[in-house]
């Protein structure tokens, strides 16, 4: 009755229910309790959450988030509320398009990495793949390069085209990035651009060595896979413009991925973060 007031009149409604106008006044001068109030407190708290985190966040990650800022709660009771008031995750329908061309005659590397996806430190290895977003324009081709001890996206860029030149955009922005000197494994797909003369003579440059999925394995680059699922997710696929994609694909990576949202990979930190408390405790153990 209280929700509708606005609507109807508490006489008509008490009709229309069959119950006291009196007893519902009543019922409205009770205090509320203890657990009310708290669950309105919490309430605000996640709403807070899931707007921060651009309604990317379902109730496993708003409850770890609610623990790391002090919070004793049970995710059920997040879980809950979530549900209660219609709070959710955002999704988006997923569409592929194959960007991967291992139709040549190039150099293919061994699996290298062979799906070790756990490493101890930074700048160990680095996955990159190629993905696409939809405008009206056409295509927007995106190439990654992901630290796999932090999934931090160390370098990206984007084109029209498939070329070898965009990947090895990507990969000076990582060398940029870095800017010391290691020398990571390199793993991708077996796609020209990473297989090209070009591209391997740039990670020779570098001293890496290169990895590459076996033939029409997917799951040999699940990482990196899975970042691009992330982004489609939350991000769209579908754009006006190229340069409203690019200008989208920027935010989304360098204010909020890398720094903002949290990873389960990363115990629930941010890539940058979590690298930040890596660096951190390699100091102290130095000092």
């Amino acid at each position: 009755m209280r929700d509708h007031q606005a609507e109807f009149s508490i006489a008509a409604m008490s009709r229309a229910l069959e119950v006291s106008a009196s007893g519902y006044y009543r019922w409205r001068q009770r205090p509320r309790s203890e657990r009310t109030r708290e669950n309105e407190r919490l309430l605000k708290e996640i709403i807070a959450i899931h707007g921060a985190s651009r309604a990317t966040y379902g109730s496993p990650k708003i409850h770890r988030r609610l623990r790391q800022q002090g919070e004793r709660v049970n995710h059920k009771r997040v879980a809950r509320l979530m549900r209660e008031n219609a709070i959710r995750a955002k999704r988006v329908k997923k569409f592929r398009v194959v960007t991967t061309d291992s139709r040549h005659n190039l150099p293919v590397a061994e699996n290298v990495l062979a799906r070790e996806f756990t490493v101890a430190r930074p700048n160990q290895v680095w996955t990159s793949d190629i993905t696409y977003v939809r405008t009206t324009e056409g295509w927007l081709y995106l190439a990654v390069f992901l630290d796999l001890y932090s999934r931090l996206v160390v370098g990206w860029a984007v084109s029209e085209r498939l070329t070898t030149e965009f990947v090895e955009r990507a990969f000076g922005q990582a060398q940029q990035r870095r800017r010391q000197a290691v020398s990571p494994l390199v793993h991708s797909d077996r796609g020209s651009q990473y297989a090209s003369h070009s591209f391997r003579a740039k990670l020779a440059a570098w001293n890496c060595t290169q990895s590459m999925s076996r033939r029409g394995n997917c799951w040999d680059n699940a990482v990196t896979e899975s970042f691009f699922g992330i982004l489609k997710t939350e991000l769209g696929d579908r754009f006006e413009t190229r340069q409203q994609a690019g200008d989208q694909i920027f935010d989304y990576i360098e204010v909020f991925y890398n720094r903002q949202r949290m990873h389960s990979a990363s115990d629930y930190f941010a890539p940058a973060e979590y690298e930040a408390r890596y660096h951190e405790a390699h100091l102290k153990q130095a000092a």
